[in-house]
């Protein structure tokens, strides 16, 4: 029960009053059982975070993938360099003469803004090199391990269209709370109900809101890949024609163990511009994967990119002062 529990959290998490009591419904046991397994896999640091997931671009902020080419006496130092910025949300080690790959995202209020922030983290990392890689055409980011082993291999990626909405300050008090990692309590959001003086109703009206916009992705909860059994994540590139790049990404997209699919731009260095970020629990799994990917789409090379260490994997953490006190040090 346990492995659904899990596939639960990760993709369809109740967003009611009691959520561990409709998981409970859902899967015919009780509510303390779920609570009781969710918090040991919490301890057991299976799970990293329950929260809601925000669209990075939706609220203002500027982000890219970027690669860094960084010498090996220098990397540990230039790891404690990066992992301080606050924007920096994740930062592997991968196999590839651009070895140091993080991403990284600015706000509306940086005062210098992601360009010239890559900059100064190139020039205090000594790096060699190093390439900026935003998101030209973002065809899925959806992170949902299957635990179970009984999803389907593919599934189409259904676009929603989205509502406009003008966020007020109503609204980001709610953003600041939601992105927290929730409490494993029978009313988990309770706390917040309280702290904003509303209904659940209405807190639920305005998460709707927020989701029928775009701004908030889902509400779900992140696991920890490899202690969940996910030994082999491989971020594969691929080099295909500019003009078949849409087509091949909608395809790649569909697969479930494709949990991140963007085109982004191609460098001199770097003829790469189809990436896929494949979870599998052996290095076969997502070898299968890649291999079906390539018997669908026309690349003339592709290459499969592992990360060796794990430096630092967060959420972003939105309308925070930390990066006002970064650029304060370092400008």
């Amino acid at each position: 029960m346990t492995d659904e529990i899990l596939l639960i959290l990760q993709k369809s998490f109740p967003l009611v009053a009691r959520p561990f009591e409709a998981i409970a419904q859902q899967l015919n046991t009780t509510e303390q059982n779920v609570i009781e397994t969710i918090k040991l896999q919490k301890k057991n640091h299976i799970i990293r975070q329950t929260s809601a997931i925000f669209d990075t671009k939706s609220l203002g902020y500027n982000s890219s993938l970027v690669a860094f080419e960084i010498k090996s006496r220098h990397i540990d130092d230039a790891v404690k360099i990066l992992n301080c910025h606050p924007g920096i949300t994740h930062n592997y080690e991968r196999n590839h003469s651009f070895n140091i790959w993080f991403t990284i995202a600015t706000s509306p209020h940086s005062a210098i803004g992601l360009d010239k922030t890559v900059k100064i983290l190139a020039k205090l990392t000594k790096a060699e090199d190093h390439i900026v890689l935003p998101t030209l055409k973002l065809f899925k980011i959806s992170v949902k391990l299957d635990t179970t082993g009984k999803e389907a291999i593919k599934q189409k990626v259904v676009k929603q269209k989205k509502v406009p909405i003008t966020l007020n300050d109503r609204h980001i008090e709610l953003i600041k709370l939601l992105q927290e990692d929730i409490d494993i309590s029978p009313e988990p959001f309770g706390h917040i109900t309280k702290k904003l003086n509303m209904s659940y109703d209405d807190m639920f009206a305005m998460i709707d809101e927020l989701k029928l916009s775009g701004v908030m992705r889902r509400f779900a909860s992140i696991l920890n890949h490899r202690k969940a059994g996910f030994n082999a994540n491989a971020m594969v590139v691929w080099d295909v024609d500019e003009t078949q790049a849409e087509t091949y990404g909608e395809t790649a997209a569909q697969y479930n163990a494709v949990s991140h699919c963007y085109l982004r731009p191609k460098y001199p260095r770097w003829r790469y511009n189809l990436f896929t970020m494949i979870h599998g629990k052996t290095k076969d799994d997502t070898q299968k994967v890649i291999d079906s990917i390539k018997e669908e789409i026309k690349a003339e090379d592709y290459m499969p990119l592992y990360s060796s260490r794990e430096f630092k994997k967060i959420r972003l953490k939105y309308y925070a002062d930390e990066e006002k006190l970064w650029e304060k040090e370092y400008l």
